[in-house]
């Protein structure tokens, strides 16, 4: 199988390349100890990016599950939105962003295709922020498919629980690598309840999807996750699954079959 290669950036950000093709998911790519206040709770970021925006290089497309929240697009990770070839997203924030972003509803697919490379499908796939009747607004995942067989297929989960819209993914695609954004990310104004995978969520999926390596993102980086990589390493550990995850170093690209 060709491999994909991920360089870990931080939070829910990675760098995959892909088929040919350069996806930079949800740029969070400012310094850490930086705070972004609202009306209702301010987030602080803990840690700095493992490249800057200058060492990004070509960017193809940005994954962005969505726009409307810091850890997910922070300063520093908009300004890179104008120097990425194209922007997908929630269709709602398409509207709002000033790039020439495009928007995506669940299942809506775009063909990409690199030089004298296979082609690259593009699918966006259901994701919800949190609780039934409370999610914080409309995310979206996306899968990568390459018209080279050998190539895996990818999932990139964006900021979602699990329920039965990513369920679904995995009946619609045999996925041979999923990055998950995990965390189980908390705010005060939000409710008691987690807006992004737990580890248990993560150990369901994995269950689910019996064939798929799992990276975890999204973990570290910001002071409202309430869990991390401790907490993701002993639910796996618990449920005998510590063999299909595959943690990355920040900064240094990774092959992953």
């Amino acid at each position: 199988m060709s491999s994909l290669r991920v360089t870990y950036i931080g939070g829910p950000t990675a760098l995959l390349e892909y088929s040919g093709l350069r996806f930079l998911t949800d740029p969070t790519l400012d310094p850490a100890g930086t705070d972004y206040p609202t009306p209702a709770y301010t987030l602080h970021k803990t840690q700095a990016p493992g490249l800057s925006p200058t060492e990004l290089g070509t960017v193809d497309a940005v994954l962005l599950s969505h726009d409307h929240h810091f850890d997910n697009l922070d300063n520093s990770g908009r300004a890179a939105l104008a120097n990425a070839g194209a922007t997908y997203t929630t269709k709602v924030g398409a509207e709002r962003l000033d790039s020439d972003a495009i928007g995506m509803a669940p299942w809506d697919s775009v063909d990409l295709k690199a030089s004298g490379r296979p082609t690259v499908r593009l699918t966006a796939t259901p994701a919800r922020h949190g609780p039934p009747g409370g999610d914080r607004g409309p995310v979206v995942g996306f899968v990568l498919e390459s018209a080279d067989d050998a190539a895996p297929i990818v999932y990139v989960s964006g900021d979602t629980v699990w329920y039965e819209g990513v369920a679904e993914v995995g009946e619609r695609f045999r996925v041979d690598i999923a990055l998950l954004n995990l965390g189980a990310a908390k705010v005060a104004a939000a409710g008691p309840d987690p807006l992004t995978l737990t580890a248990a969520d993560a150990v369901t999926l994995a269950k689910a999807w019996p064939h798929t390596t799992i990276v975890p993102l999204h973990f570290e980086g910001w002071d409202h996750f309430s869990e991390g990589a401790a907490e993701v390493k002993e639910a796996f550990a618990s449920a005998g699954l510590s063999g299909r995850l595959r943690w990355l170093a920040a900064g240094e690209p990774t092959a992953i079959d």
